[in-house]
């Protein structure tokens, strides 16, 4: 807060507004929206659905100011292709087209941006994306952070009818596609020096290939969501309140990994709300979810999915955790991000 005229005070941007929670929420619809006032945009979804002369399309925008550039498992690169794809693939679109704007700080190493370079070509062709268009803008050195990206998607939506959060039934279930937080505990270990566990890295992955073999069981999904920003938590919170639905996830079947586990203890983190980025969450009725489960299991970036929990018969509009010890909490939405500059 800072103090305008004589008497008032300003509110200003804080990091915490970045980080996909509840102030995230609270600026979109208290800034944004009263001058962009248009439902595509107001649905929030990962990407909006329009129609199109040749069917109906998907498009997403998104922009990368992860810091460190290169951690493992990926890069800034690497991030910008998967993020864009899984934006359209959690909506039932095969992705076709992506552009990438460059925001680049004097000073930067060119052999840093070969190799971003290098790997967002490498990841698009795997996910089957093309970059067709882009920008580039250079800033002074101290005005940005090495580089930041943004990029557009575009894809064709491939599934009979409109999946999302009014689709959520009772008896539903709930199935994430991987271990938990792998992202999140990686980044805040690369950018702070500390070691969890040798072998453990980013998740970044581009997730068409595990949502075109869901697809492929003739299964109805009701509902996906790429878990980025707020993790878990956040994504089950924002589906309980749209779908005005109970959801029941229990701890015991949540998969994580133990030097995640392990750094979210130390650090007073909830592994819920650390951020992916290479997985979904999937919401289908109960008789589908075995097959929906055998498919995902069956693909590269499946191979550790779980069903997780269920939509309850109450109709509450939260998201619940069941303990280990057979207590019950509600799942909060997170107020901001534990580590900024995520992705």
């Amino acid at each position: 807060m800072t103090g305008g005229q004589a008497g008032t005070r300003e509110e200003r941007i804080l990091l915490a507004h970045g980080g996909g929670g509840l102030l995230t929420s609270r600026l979109l619809e208290q800034v944004v929206f009263p001058w962009l006032d248009d439902p595509a945009l107001q649905a929030l979804g990962d990407a909006a659905v329009v129609d199109g002369e040749g069917g109906r399309l998907a498009v997403t925008t998104d922009g990368y100011v992860v810091s460190p550039l290169f951690f493992p498992g990926g890069d800034i690169g690497k991030l910008a292709v998967c993020g864009t794809v899984n934006d359209l693939a959690v909506t039932g679109a095969e992705p076709l087209y992506m552009t990438l704007g460059m925001v680049l700080e004097e000073g930067l190493l060119l052999s840093d941006l070969g190799r971003i370079g290098e790997s967002v070509a490498r990841w698009a062709r795997t996910a089957g994306v093309r970059v067709i268009a882009g920008d580039t803008k250079v800033v002074e050195r101290g005005r940005c952070d090495g580089l930041y990206l943004t990029t557009a998607g575009v894809g064709r939506v491939v599934v009979p009818e409109p999946i999302g959060p009014a689709r959520i039934r009772r008896g539903d279930a709930v199935i994430v596609s991987g271990p938990l937080g792998d992202h999140g505990v990686t980044i805040m270990a690369g950018r702070a020096g500390l070691s969890f566990g040798s072998d453990l890295e980013s998740d970044c992955a581009p997730l068409w290939s595990l949502v075109r073999s869901v697809l492929e069981t003739g299964c109805e999904i009701h509902t996906m969501r790429d878990l980025t920003r707020g993790g878990l938590a956040g994504a089950l919170c924002d589906l309980a309140k749209a779908s005005g639905q109970t959801v029941r996830i229990e701890e015991a079947r949540l998969p994580l990994r133990g030097a995640v586990r392990g750094a979210c203890d130390l650090l007073g983190l909830d592994p819920l709300s650390v951020a992916n980025e290479g997985r979904l969450v999937l919401f289908c009725s109960g008789e589908d979810a075995v097959p929906i489960l055998e498919a995902m299991r069956g693909s590269e970036y499946g191979a550790a999915a779980e069903i997780i929990g269920h939509v309850g018969e109450d109709v509450t509009g939260v998201a619940v955790l069941v303990t280990t010890v057979g207590g019950e909490r509600v799942i909060d939405m997170p107020v901001g991000e534990d580590l900024p500059r995520i992705c």
